[in-house]
């Protein structure tokens, strides 16, 4: 289904790919396209919704800046997949509950993180270079990883909100593994930390702004290059937190499960991230909130709710989008909303047949806080092509 919006009161217009926003959404993505450095157009993804500046779910390119809170405070969030030899006949009850224990006692979730002599030390060593030369020129960001100062520990967690670990079933009942998960602390206390720096310097070169979140550095000034390096830094650490997490799931999978080898391709996929890229004629950073890149060819994962359906895809590398896809189902009432309106009754009823938590600590997570995920890839199926349907049997959150 093509653009279904847009929006052409500002100096370059919103593209946006459902008929489903609100008009909060609408303002935030208005604000951005006024901003002068915006490229082209805003591309909103099919669950686009309410964010901090600018909404999760939009696709942002800009000339010679960056706007850091458009990038987001999970630096690096994304999503990782594997299908493996195991099919619907090596599962029942007994065993997936015991995969669901297993796999909740080997990776550490919530605010948990690996003890001292279970750091992953081959995963972490690569990333102290790159993070003692970043704190040697901000010592300040010491004092702002306080309680992620360690962060090597926190390598191979999963963390919580909506980030999770699911065992799943594919239109062939062939079973998958697939998570969600970012670059935990650290990468939320550096987006923090340069978030701050970016609105001093607007305060300080006197910049009025549609929305102080979305303040920027522009190529040149004191602090773009040192936020690039930091924001590389922490999406490669997300990417490598993610492959550690797959392989602590699989060893999981592998003490309570038939023996099988992982087949197929693994695909992982940032989806909070900003990226040098090419479009329109223009060399330009491509800052996507909630969103995956989907050029020709590109595979990726679009997850729906802990009860519903996800979808392996692959991109048509359609150029409006900015070759970009929708990262999930989005939400569509806040955490609040939800726990306010749902019980765990509700939750109960709305992840019957998953082995997971139905306690109230996740009905902010229940699937009716979330848009309809087939309506979400209706709408973008000049976006992306479906090559997996995933329905998860086991989701383990933090």
């Amino acid at each position: 289904m093509p653009i279904q919006q847009v929006l052409t009161n500002q100096r370059v217009p919103v593209k946006i790919w459902t008929d489903d926003v609100d008009d909060r959404s609408k303002q935030q993505l208005l604000n951005i396209a006024s901003l002068p450095f915006v490229h082209h157009h805003v591309a909103a993804m099919p669950d686009v919704h309410l964010g901090i500046g600018a909404t999760i779910g939009s696709v942002i390119a800009t000339h010679r800046a960056i706007i850091p809170a458009a990038v987001g405070v999970d630096l690096g969030c994304g999503m990782v997949a594997a299908r493996l030899s195991l099919t619907a006949n090596d599962l029942d009850d007994k065993n997936l509950k015991q995969v669901f224990d297993q796999i909740s006692r080997d990776v550490p979730v919530g605010r948990a993180q690996h003890p001292d002599d279970r750091v992953r030390v081959d995963a972490v060593r690569p990333f102290e270079p790159g993070l003692k030369a970043l704190t040697d020129r901000h010592p300040q960001l010491l004092k702002a990883f306080g309680k992620f100062s360690k962060w090597m520990n926190q390598m191979g967690t999963l963390g919580g909100g909506n980030h999770f670990i699911e065992v799943c079933l594919d239109e062939a009942d062939r079973v998958w593994v697939m998570l969600h998960s970012g670059s935990r602390g650290i990468g939320n206390a550096i987006a923090d930390y340069f978030i701050r720096l970016a609105r001093q310097d607007m305060e300080r070169w006197m910049i009025q702004l549609p929305d102080r979140d979305l303040a920027y550095f522009p190529e040149g000034a004191e602090h773009f290059a040192d936020y690039v390096e930091a924001v590389h830094w922490a999406q490669d650490y997300a990417l490598r937190n993610r492959q550690e997490m797959l392989d602590l799931v699989l060893a999981a999978l592998a003490r309570r499960l038939p023996p099988f080898v992982r087949t197929g391709e693994v695909v992982n996929c940032h989806h909070n991230y900003v990226a040098l890229e090419h479009h329109y004629r223009a060399n330009v950073w491509v800052t996507r909130k909630g969103a995956i890149r989907a050029r020709e060819g590109d595979l990726g994962i679009v997850p729906g709710s802990m009860g519903a359906r996800s979808y392996i895809v692959r991109g048509k590398g359609h150029p409006e989008s900015f070759c970009s896809s929708a990262h999930g189902a989005g939400r569509r009432m806040s955490r609040t909303a939800a726990e306010k309106q749902f019980t765990e009754a509700d939750l109960a009823a709305q992840t019957a047949g998953v082995i997971c938590r139905k306690d109230k600590g996740v009905i902010d997570e229940i699937p009716g806080a979330y848009k309809d995920i087939d309506q979400v890839m209706a709408h973008q199926s000049d976006l992306t092509e479906v090559l997996h349907t995933l329905k998860q049997v086991v989701c383990v959150k933090g």
